[in-house]
Formats: structure tokens, sequence, C-alpha cells
């Protein structure tokens, strides 16, 4: 029996599975049924069934039952890192339709049984991607998100060199596989040639520039033991709090990457539902947890990757339609790689500095205006931490000698004009959220602009001083936020301020946070500019 009758004859088998309650040791309901490209789902009561299908892909191979019971024993342990209370453990088929079909602990059956990974049941209304549709998915949910997907890079197993993960090589594999399948699509659908061929072209020069990079990355520890498909539709709410699942089981190149091609695959997704306004978000608060600054170098190509990968999803599912579904995918592909075209167009470049007194509003109304222009924040009190071993939300009081001295203050500033040139170098405009009172700390970052010929803003951010009084005493009552300015570290800038200089004023917007900012009003969208160091256009792929 070849590998089409395998796959006949196990859908049939688990067809009947679906009508056979008795072969389940729980009460059982209605069995639902889903259907993946690569994979069955049985939904039974309070508990989920994974079967793997048997399949022979150039990605993953499933094509006999002790692969099958290779992959479910291998996504059973990569899962378990991130969402221990859905994954409960591994089961298999045995016997014959209609009375003998039973499922069984693995390690109970024999080893032509069918295996299959057992799963706490959710509701599917839980999945980030349904929250999203429904207009429910938060803010909050996504600086939860963020958190957690830093927390777990941060634990992961490091890739070494040697081992295989992380080189240039394999970084440029995968998308050179995405290309080749997407060609051969695009025989026979035409208008989708040009666009592939712009996006090929990009990602050929791309790859090659960036191999050093991708190497120093493998080196400073970055590639890990991720995901590999972190997406909304992997990710679910359960008691309020964002969990992953579905790690990528069946092939290894395509989790032991780096963590910004995770990252990468959920900003993508949310930009591609029309939120770039939460992958920006989501982004900021990642980079704030990681500091990964540098990691911007190689955004836009696991972006552009990640939506390939989607492209070829499309794909897959097109070689299995007609009619109107079949005009669905091929639309669907073209927008992926509509969306990887955006993502390598050049952007506004500027180096904004949010300038004022502890309490004026600058790290919650700068938010808001890097997550709606798409641009990447670094922030003085989260850094002046990150020198010392700290979280943002840690308390600095058992520091010896304390984080707030003049030496403290200097290191700081280094590390965001650092963090500030990756963004920049990197094509993507950049606000650094510090006091800035200080004049010759702001004139080390108005050099740093004019070096790399950008433009410099100066953000002002305004309000009385009872206001701030009272915004620091809130804030101090919360807790939890990286800022422990007190009042008297208030009136302390207060007595000692001085105006901007007659220049800084050229380049500077005051903003009045007592009342609604509204960022279009304020700061109509700059024309876009190319990266520093690179000739105008020579970021955006050729025609």
């Amino acid at each position: 029996m070849d590998l089409q009758d395998d796959y006949a004859a196990a859908e049939r088998r688990l067809r009947a599975l679906q009508r056979s309650p008795q072969a389940f040791d729980h009460p059982v309901g209605a069995v639902e049924w889903i259907e993946t490209h690569i994979s069955w789902l049985l939904l039974v009561g309070d508990y989920v069934y994974k079967f793997k299908k048997p399949l022979r892909l150039d990605f993953l191979d499933f094509s006999t039952p002790a692969l099958r019971r290779a992959a479910c024993a291998e996504e059973l342990r990569i899962n378990r890192r991130t969402a221990p209370g859905l994954y409960l453990g591994l089961v298999a088929l045995t016997g014959g339709a209609p009375d003998g079909l039973r499922l069984r602990p693995l390690e109970d059956a024999p080893p032509d049984a069918e295996p299959a990974v057992r799963m706490r049941r959710f509701d599917q209304a839980a999945l980030l991607s349904h929250l999203l549709e429904r207009e429910q998915l938060t803010p909050a949910h996504i600086d939860a998100l963020a958190w957690q997907v830093a927390r777990f890079h941060g634990a992961a197993a490091v890739a070494l060199p040697g081992q295989g993960w992380g080189t240039a090589q394999a970084v440029r594999a995968p998308v050179d596989d995405c290309l080749a399948a997407l060609r051969a699509v695009a025989a026979d659908a035409p208008d989708l040639a040009p666009l592939l061929g712009d996006v090929a072209r990009w990602c050929a020069a791309q790859g090659a520039r960036l191999a050093p990079v991708f190497e120093e990355r493998l080196r400073s520890g970055r590639v890990r033991e991720g995901h590999g498909d972190l997406h909304l539709a992997n990710l679910v709410l359960i008691d309020d709090a964002p969990q992953l699942f579905d790690a990528i089981e069946f092939n290894p190149a395509l989790r032991w990457i780096d963590g910004v091609a995770d990252v990468a695959f959920l900003a993508m997704d949310l930009e591609a539902r029309g939120r770039a306004d939460l992958a920006w978000r989501f982004l900021n608060a990642w980079l704030e947890r990681t500091g990964d600054y540098a990691g911007l170098q190689v955004l836009d190509y696991y972006r552009v990757y990640r939506a390939l990968v989607r492209a070829r999803v499309a794909g897959l599912r097109l070689a299995q339609t007609e009619g109107q579904a079949r005009a669905a995918c091929l639309r669907e592909q073209r927008r992926y790689l509509e969306l990887a075209l955006r993502f390598i167009r050049p952007r506004p470049l500027a180096l904004w500095l949010a300038h004022g007194f502890s309490g004026s509003g600058k790290s919650t109304q700068s938010l808001a205006l890097v997550c709606q222009r798409g641009m990447v924040r670094v922030r003085a009190d989260v850094e002046r931490k990150r020198l010392f071993g700290l979280a943002p939300e840690d308390a600095s009081g058992a520091v010896p000698g304390g984080i707030y001295t003049q030496d403290a203050s200097l290191r700081t500033h280094e590390r965001l004009a650092r963090a500030a040139r990756s963004a920049l170098d990197a094509g993507h405009a950049v606000l650094v959220d510090a006091t800035f009172l200080n004049p010759a700390l702001r004139a080390r970052f108005i050099a740093l602009a004019q070096a790399l010929r950008v433009p410099i803003r100066i953000l002002c951010f305004e309000a009385p001083l009872d206001v701030l009084r009272e915004r620091v005493r809130a804030r101090q009552q919360a807790g939890g936020d990286a800022s422990e300015a007190d009042v008297r570290v208030l009136e302390s800038q207060w007595a000692a301020a001085r105006p901007l200089s007659a220049e800084e004023e050229a380049w500077a917007m005051h903003v009045d946070t007592t009342r609604p900012v509204d960022w279009d009003a304020l700061l109509p969208p700059e024309p876009a500019t190319a990266p520093p160091g690179l000739a105008p256009g020579a970021a955006a792929p050729s025609s």
C-alpha cells in the first residue's frame, strides 16, 4: 500500500473513531473534526486528540507510524515548555472499525498503533486570532504576551556553533524553499510572478548582505530552541493569560532559530490582519524586555520570510481546491506577497527625543505615537535598570550605591545611543524616551542624527507642576513602573530646568499632555527615506 492509500485509510479510520464513543475512556458527546494541512484533530468532551497525517513533504516526513510516534513525542516535549496544562500525554489508536477501536496510553500499544497527542480542550473563541476578530484583543494582552515570549526565549536552550542551527546557510534555506514552492504556483498564476520576482531579488541580496550578521547572532547566543510558528492562531488566552502552543515539532531547523524570527511571525500576522499598531506594541515590549535592539538588523528579513510562509501555506491549500476556494487562495497569496513588499520599502527615518519632567506623560504618550507610526522606542528608565541586572518593574533600593549616579546616567545614555543607532541603521525611526533636561545629553543625540543624516525631532511633553506632582504620586502608589522618580526628584528637576536653545526650538514640538493628544493633527506623516549608508532606493526591490 502506497502513501496515498495510507492517507485514505487513516482518514477513514479516524472518521470511524469520530462515530465510536466507546473508544474513549471519558464522556464524549459530539465529536468535532478539525483538519490542518498536516494534522487531523478530534475534539472530544474535555479533550483533543491530535493525529499526524501520513505525509512526506519537502519539510516533514510522517510517512510511517514510527516517524509519527517520534513527532508526537517531540510535540509533547516542546509544547510543555509553554503550555504544560494543555499537553497531557500520548495515546494510540488500536483495533478496527466499527466496534474494536480503542484509544489507550501509547506505552501500552503495539509499535504499529496510530499515535496521537492528547490535549486539554479549550474554547476556540479564546484563540488570539478570534479575539482580534471580535476586537477583544487588548493592548494589555499584547504586553503580557511580549513579556511571556521574552521569558520563553530567555529560558530556551541555546544553539552552539557547529550544530548547524542559525548559520547564514540555515537561515536562508527555508526562505529559498518558500520561494521555490511559490514559483511553482506562479507558473499557473502569472499575475503573481512580478511580485514574487521583486521579493526574491530582495531576499537574495539581503541574505548575502546579512550573512555575517546571522553568524554573529549565532555566536552571541541569540539562536535558541524557539517556537517556530508563533502566529495568532497558535496563541490562546487561558485564565486571562496568553499561552503559546503548537510549536513546530516536525523539523528542528524551523524551531532552532533567532528569537527575532519568532517575534517577526507574530508581528507580520498582526500587520496582515490590519493591526500594525499592535504589531509595533508587541515588538517594542519584547525589545524592552530583552534589550535585543541589535536584532533589528534582521527584523525585515524575517518579516518577509514569515509573509512568504503564509503565502506558501495558501499555495498548499491551492492544490487541494477549485472554483471560488481556489480564487480565495490566490488572493491570499497576493496579499502576503504585497505585505512582504511593504516590509522592504524605505520608511520615514528620524531620531525623536521625548523631553520633559517626570510625570509629563513622555512614556504614555510616546507609546501611542510609536505604535501608530511603526517606530522603535528605547526608554532610559528601562535601560538604566538593565545596567544593574534589574527588570523594569524591579525596585532598585537594594543596589549598593544606587542606580541614579552620574556615572550610571552616562552609561545609560550610551546604551540609549547604541540602541538608537541600531534602529536607524536597520531603517527604523526611533524615539528615545528620557527626560533630556541636560543640554549635553541632548547634544549627543543631535550629533548622532546629524552624523547619520536623519532628521532630529524633539517632543516636549508638558503639564503644570501641580499636575506633575499628582501623576508622580499616583504612579508611585500604583507601583510596577520602570520609573522610580518621586516628588522630590521632580521638584529638583523643575528647579534646575533650562529652556531649549533657539536651534533646538526649531526642531521642537510642544505637547500639552493635560489634553488628549492627536498625533495625526500634531505631526503629519513624513516621506520615506532610505536607511543610513544606503543609496536612495537601495532598500527597495527592483521593478
